[in-house]
């Protein structure tokens, strides 16, 4: 798929019925906006983003965010902030996929990139 050239979208309708890991919808010179899905009991994966903030926007699911020294649980309708440098993972410990979508700054990820599961896009990194 490739990214998107419109400006307005209907985010969280594409976000409930995405089922890949990660799609990237749009980048821009400053900023990034992607999809993902996490299956139950699956997690994003713990990582540091240096010289990225990003923001985690929860559509569907449950699950538990380790953002930094702290655990909260997360559910649709949440947001998650992660400033630059902090270690964060989120896991899925509903039932059902943990639907979201984020945004990085400046971006994070190629322009376009897909990644139908985490496998596929830990062998990418």
């Amino acid at each position: 798929m490739s990214e998107t050239q419109k400006l307005s979208l209907p985010v969280v309708t594409l976000a409930l019925e995405n089922e890949e890991f990660r799609k990237v919808l749009w980048t821009g010179d400053k900023t990034q906006l992607v999809l993902m899905a996490i299956p139950e009991g699956g997690e994003i994966g713990g990582e540091v983003h240096d010289g990225h903030d990003q923001l985690l926007y929860f559509v569907a699911g449950s699950g538990l965010a380790k953002i930094g020294d702290v655990e909260s649980n997360i559910a649709d309708g949440d947001v998650s902030i992660v400033p630059s440098g902090t270690f964060h993972n989120f896991r899925n410990t509903g039932s059902g996929m943990l639907k979201l979508f984020t945004t990085y700054s400046p971006p994070e990820h190629a322009p376009g990139t897909e990644h139908e599961t985490k496998a596929e896009a830990d062998a990418d990194e």
